[in-house]
């Protein structure tokens, strides 16, 4: 279509044309969507969606002496408790477990 027509079409028949296009485009999205996942099951890899690796547990690493239940292992976000005492002065081996060995 060149953009001669549709510079002459009025605003009823552009939005006309906005709705059709987005119907079709939204039915063809679904059938591309279908046709990967249908290419996924034959390859096996629909097993693997959704699945996340095994991850070990994490001792903890850091305990509030506060409230002894409080701890931390060391990853994601640091909690409140131990970024306030940290803002305060305080070192973060202050806050770390000893081990009980040597």
């Amino acid at each position: 279509m060149k953009t001669g027509n549709l510079d002459s079409m009025s605003t009823d028949e552009l939005w006309s044309l906005h709705e059709e296009i987005t119907r079709i485009l939204a039915s063809k999205i679904v059938e591309e969507k279908a046709q990967l996942e249908a290419k996924m099951i034959q390859l096996g890899a629909a097993s693997l969606r959704g699945k996340r690796r095994p991850y070990p547990p994490v001792l903890p690493k850091y305990r509030n002496p506060a409230h002894p239940s409080e701890t931390w292992a060391g990853r994601g976000k640091q909690p409140r408790w131990l970024s306030d005492q940290l803002r305060r002065g305080k070192k973060l081996n202050d806050f770390r477990i000893r081990a009980n060995g040597p």
